[in-house]
């Protein structure tokens, strides 16, 4: 005797039920996991603040443990508080290397609906459809 397949359609009232549904659930998850990794941070920050006192205090830049070598380095990071000055800098200078490769989405975008003709050269642009589902207004 062969079973017969039913192929029922959902509802899309029920579809976007459930997707709410585990949409919640997924951000509760999220929301417990935040917290918890925020709460290691603070902690770990705290233990990096120590190694790094004990470091200066010895004068060492290196340690080596029973669990892991700890090494005392220099980060150096860069920023602008003036990025009309930088942009001109950088342009003036023909150093665009001391720029990440990183197209800013929102400008792009607003940039290509304003120059429908001015396309940068090896522009690439991928689109696809996205669901979203809102909570009904009460």
């Amino acid at each position: 005797m062969s079973e017969e397949v039913i192929d029922e359609v959902i509802p899309l009232s029920e579809l976007a039920r459930i997707y709410r549904k585990m949409r919640a659930r997924m951000d509760e998850l999220t929301k417990a996991y935040d917290t918890e990794v925020e709460t290691i941070k603070e902690k770990l920050d705290l233990v990096k603040i120590e190694i790094k006192d004990q470091m200066r205090a010895q004068g060492a830049t290196s340690i080596k443990t029973d669990f892991g070598t700890i090494s005392l380095v220099t980060k150096t990071r860069y920023s602008t508080q003036d990025w009309d000055s930088f942009k001109r800098f950088v342009v003036d200078n023909d150093v665009v290397d001391l720029l990440e490769k990183r197209i800013a989405q929102a400008n792009m975008s607003k940039f290509l609906e304003e120059n429908p003709s001015l396309v940068p050269p090896g522009l690439n642009s991928m689109s696809e459809y996205e669901i979203r589902v809102i909570k009904p207004t009460k």
